[in-house]
């Protein structure tokens, strides 16, 4: 299977998952697909323990990005030092992402989740930079409080908590 064409691509290791978190992603996110499928042959099954015509690796994209999807066996699991930032315009889309991707996951903190695969996530308002940067102290101080006490990021409060 070749891999993706783009100068860098995130591979993401799975287990077995690696066709069910594809096609749980691209039926999230608006523009995506599956662009193909590779399966493991007869060769090397002494090495990696799959069998033939099981699923070795799915490219997919999402939103033009393109990633693969590595069913490498059980040896690595993802940590929270690599996620994927979501950065959404408006509250219906926080709402849109945080519901599909805690769906069988686990909600965390400060925008943070992580999805029924163990897949770490930001769902984050555009405006956040903005109001944590503002120029008065006190009204950025206010934001960050207001955002250190969130799950899932509500835009309303924290444009209150900065007025």
């Amino acid at each position: 299977m070749p891999i993706a064409q783009q100068k860098i691509t995130p591979c993401l290791w799975f287990d077995t998952e690696a066709e069910a978190a594809a096609n749980h992603y691209v039926s999230i996110f608006k523009n995506s697909k599956i662009v193909k499928i590779g399966r493991y042959g007869k060769e090397g099954k002494e090495i990696h323990g799959k069998q033939a015509g099981s699923v070795m690796a799915v490219e997919f994209e999402i939103e033009g990005q393109k990633f693969v999807g590595l069913n490498g066996g059980p040896q690595f699991k993802f940590t929270e030092a690599i996620s994927f930032q979501i950065t959404c315009e408006t509250q219906a889309e926080i709402d849109h992402f945080w519901s599909k991707l805690t769906d069988g996951g686990k909600e965390v903190q400060c925008g943070w989740l992580k999805d029924k695969f163990g897949l770490s996530w930001q769902v984050v308002p555009r405006v956040l930079p903005e109001l944590l940067g503002n120029a008065n102290a006190e009204k950025a101080d206010r934001v960050m409080k207001a955002m250190l006490q969130m799950k899932k990021f509500d835009i309303a409060a924290l444009q209150k908590a900065a007025a």
